[in-house]
C-alpha cells in the first residue's frame, strides 16, 4: 500500500480502523499525532523496484512523488556501508514547494517558547530511520531488509530513537497491528510545550522528557520524577530529547574541535565521509550542535546519497559550493566533491593507546579519488589558538575511566563557553543600538534602531571583547570579520533586529496605555488623525495577540479600552465603518 500523492491539502486526516469515531470528537483528527510527528514509512526492498514505500500511517498523509524518491533511497544505508543486524540514523529532506502544511497557532506558540535551534522546520522534514538487515532464506534475495521510518519537522532526535528502539523490533515481528496502535497512542500524547516535563506513553513503557525551552540554563537538566506521580511501569527518563553524545560523536577528530568549530561558525561547506549512515548523520549532527545556543542557519543534511534530487545542486562545479554540511558514505563524493574546500574523512573508531585515534590535518591536493585516508583535508587555518588544556582533561578523563557522558558534558561546557564568549560582545553592542527608554513617547512615532556598523563593533573589541570570558588567544579580530561574511552573522542579525523591533512596539504600545490624557491630546486632532491612532492601536494589538510583541495583559485591556473610548468619540457614520456590525 502507499501514500496517495498529487496535489491538495496534506493533513485531510481521518482516524485509523484501531481508533473509535467518537474518541476526538472535540479535537481534529490527528491533531495531536500531528503535534509530534508527520506520518509514519515502512521502506522495503523490492526486487525489481529496488527501495519501495511499502506504508504510510496515516494512510491519507500526502507526500509527493519526490518526497516519496527521497525517503525511499535515504532510507537504506548505500552498499558501500555493508550495515547488518539492527542500525539507526537519520536523514533531512526539502519539503517540495507549494505543498506546505497549513501552519497553525500552536505552531507558533511552541516556536515562541523554543530555543531557536529546536524549533519546528518550516520547509524540512527529519527522517528517522531504523534499518534491519538480517538473513533470511524464505526470501529471495536470501536477506530480510526493511526500515521503518518516523517524518517529523522536529529536530529531537535523541526522543525519535529512543521510540524507534521500542517500535520497530515489535513492528518487524507483528507489522500492522503494533503500528496502528502505536500511532493512536501518539495521538493521545499532550503536544510539545517548552518547558514542560511530559509523560508519553507508548507499548507499555513510559517515556519522560523535558521538552527544552528558550529560558532554560544552558546546562539546564531535567527534573527528577515528581514524587506524587504514582506512574506505573516507571517512567524511562530520558535525559535530553535532542543531545547526542559529543564524546563518543567527535572521537576521532578531538584535536581538531576548535577548527571545526570555527568552519561551523562560518558556515564554510564541508563534507563528512563516513564509514556508515550511522557514523555520518551523528557526526552532522554533532558539528551543527557545537554552535548552541546560536541557530545554525545553513542546509545541512545527516546522510546525503548520490540518488537525492538535489545531487546535481550541490555537485555543480560551475559556482562555488553552497553553505551545506553534508554526511556521505558513499566514496564516490570525495571525486565528485574534490572542489569543495573541507572535506573530513573518518574511520571505524580505533583506540591509540588511551586516546580514540584521531585523524590528521592534511592539505587538499594530498587528497585522492580512491583509498583516501582518514583526515582533514583543508586549506584553512584556524583563527583561535588551540586549546591544549581540554585536550589534557579529556585524555586525563580516559585514563581514569571516567562515563562517558562526563567527557561529554565537558565537551559540551567547553564548546558551549566558546559559542557564548564569541555572542556576548555582539549582543552587548547590539543592545547598545536600542533606543533609550525615555526617548519613547505616547504621542510620536518611536525612534529607529540605529545600524550595526562593523568598524564601531570591532573599536569596542578593545575593551569589551572576548578575551574577557575566555583564555583563548589567537586572532579574533579576523575571526569576526570572516564571521560578518557568513549566513549565521545574516541570521543572527535579523533576529535580533527583529526582537529588538517589537520591543520597541511594545514598549511605545506601553507608553500609549499610560498616558493619561489621551482625552486631552484628541481635542486639537482632526479625524484623520484619530482615525490613524485607532487603526496603529488595533495593529499593535493584533501583533501583541499573535504573541509577536512581547506585552502584559493589563497592558492589552488599556489598549482595548483606549480603541473603544478613541472610537467613542467620533462621528456615528465613522464608528460604523470602524466597528461594523
Amino acid at each position: 500500500m502507499d501514500a496517495l500523492s498529487g496535489a491538495g491539502p496534506r493533513r485531510a486526516r481521518c482516524s485509523l480502523g484501531a481508533a473509535s469515531p467518537g474518541a476526538r470528537a472535540a479535537a481534529a483528527p490527528w491533531a495531536r499525532f500531528s503535534a509530534w510527528l508527520e506520518c509514519v514509512c515502512v521502506v522495503t526492498f523490492d526486487l525489481e523496484l529496488g527501495q519501495a514505500l511499502e506504508l504510510v500511517y496515516p494512510s491519507d498523509f500526502r507526500l509527493t512523488d519526490k518526497e516519496k524518491s527521497s525517503i525511499c533511497y535515504l532510507s537504506f544505508p548505500d552498499s558501500h556501508s555493508g550495515c547488518l543486524g539492527d542500525t539507526q540514523f537519520s536523514f533531512r529532506i526539502r519539503q517540495c514547494s507549494g505543498q506546505r502544511s497549513p501552519w497553525h497557532a500552536e505552531d507558533r506558540h511552541y516556536n515562541s517558547g523554543a530555543p531557536m535551534s529546536l524549533q519546528r522546520e518550516p520547509a524540512h522534514y527529519f527522517g528517522y530511520v531504523y534499518f534491519r538487515q538480517v538473513k533470511d532464506s524464505s526470501v529471495q534475495r536470501g536477506y530480510f531488509q526493511k526500515s521503518l521510518v518516523l517524518v517529523s519537522r522536529l529536530p529531537f532526535v535523541r526522543l525519535f530513537q529512543a521510540l524507534l528502539s521500542l517500535i520497530a523490533p515489535e513492528y518487524f515481528s507483528k507489522p500492522a497491528p503494533c503500528l496502528e496502535a502505536v500511532c493512536s497512542e501518539i495521538d493521545e500524547w499532550p503536544a510539545p510545550v517548552p518547558g514542560q516535563t511530559l509523560n508519553l506513553p507508548v507499548m507499555g513503557v513510559v517515556l519522560q522528557v523535558h521538552i527544552p525551552s528558550r529560558v532554560d540554563k544552558p546546562e539546564y537538566s531535567p527534573p527528577k520524577p515528581c514524587s506524587h506521580e504514582n506512574l506505573l511501569p516507571a517512567p524511562v527518563i530520558l535525559t535530553s530529547v535532542h543531545e547526542l553524545d559529543l564524546f563518543r560523536c567527535f572521537q576521532p577528530v578531538l584535536t581538531h574541535v576548535q577548527t571545526l568549530w570555527e568552519l561551523m561558525l562560518l558556515g564554510e561547506p564541508l563534507v563528512v565521509l563516513a564509514p556508515s549512515p550511522a557514523m555520518s548523520s551523528e557526526l552532522v549532527l554533532a558539528l551543527i550542535s557545537c554552535l548552541q545556543p546560536l541557530k545554525f542557519c545553513c542546509d545541512y543534511r545527516p546522510y546525503f546519497t548520490i540518488h537525492d534530487s538535489e545531487f546535481k545542486e550541490f555537485t555543480t562545479r560551475t559556482q562555488a559550493p553552497p553553505n551545506v554540511v553534508l554526511g556521505v558514505t558513499n566514496p564516490f563524493f570525495i571525486k565528485t566533491l574534490q572542489h569543495w574546500p573541507h572535506i573530513l574523512r573518518v574511520g571505524e573508531p580505533k583506540m591509540a593507546g588511551d586516546l580514540p585515534k584521531q585523524v590528521k590535518l592534511k592539505k587538499p591536493s594530498r587528497l585522492k579519488t580512491l583509498d583516501t585516508k582518514p583526515g582533514l583535508y583543508t586549506a584553512y587555518s584556524a583563527h583561535l589558538h588551540r586549546d591544549k588544556a581540554l585536550l589534557k582533561r579529556l585524555l586525563k578523563g580516559l585514563q581514569k575511566k571516567k562515563p562517558w557522558d562526563t567527557q561529554t558534558a565537558l565537551l559540551r561546557r567547553h564548546l558551549l563557553e566558546l559559542t557564548q564568549s564569541f555572542i556576548i560582545p555582539l549582543e552587548h553592542y547590539m543592545a547598545s543600538l536600542m533606543p533609550l527608554q525615555k526617548n519613547i513617547t505616547a504621542w510620536k512615532t518611536p525612534p529607529q534602531i540605529r545600524p550595526f556598523r562593523q568598524d564601531d563593533f570591532l573599536r569596542s573589541l578593545e575593551h569589551a571583547g572576548p578575551q574577557l570570558t575566555c583564555v583563548l588567544k589567537g586572532d579574533w579580530l579576523g575571526l569576526y570579520r570572516r564571521f560578518f561574511k557568513s549566513p549565521h552573522f545574516d541570521g543572527w542579525y535579523r533576529q535580533r533586529h527583529k526582537e529588538m523591533a517589537q520591543k520597541l512596539e511594545a514598549l511605545h504600545l506601553e507608553a500609549i496605555c499610560e498616558a493619561q490624557n489621551i482625552e486631552t491630546w484628541m481635542k486639537d486632532k482632526s479625524e484623520v488623525e484619530v482615525v490613524d491612532l485607532v487603526l496603529k492601536l488595533r495593529e499593535k494589538l493584533v501583533q501583541a495577540q499573535g504573541r509577536q510583541l512581547p506585552v502584559k495583559e493589563a497592558t492589552l485591556q488599556r489598549a482595548q479600552l483606549y480603541i473603544e473610548t478613541v472610537i467613542g468619540s467620533l462621528p456615528k457614520d465613522l464608528q460604523a465603518v470602524l466597528c461594523p456590525p
